[in-house]
């Protein structure tokens, strides 16, 4: 129990005294740019999964 204690105290000094935070607005700006970059991604993936559903179904029906 010991080492548990001691790991969350040096955890709590690691994250208080050593890391530097960035700004509210820099946070804001970068959870920005991840959202709309992950919106952009999902949107690709999903018209692909269209095209592909699609050129399946085509495929599929041929037979």
């Amino acid at each position: 129990m010991e080492k548990f204690t001691s790991f969350l105290k040096l955890s709590w000094e690691e994250m208080t005294q050593h890391v530097t935070w960035p700004p509210f607005n820099e946070l804001q700006a970068n959870t920005t740019l991840v959202l709309v970059g992950s919106l952009i991604f999902a949107f690709v993936v999903g018209i692909m999964d269209l095209v592909f559903e699609n050129a399946l179904r085509l495929f599929y029906q041929s037979f």
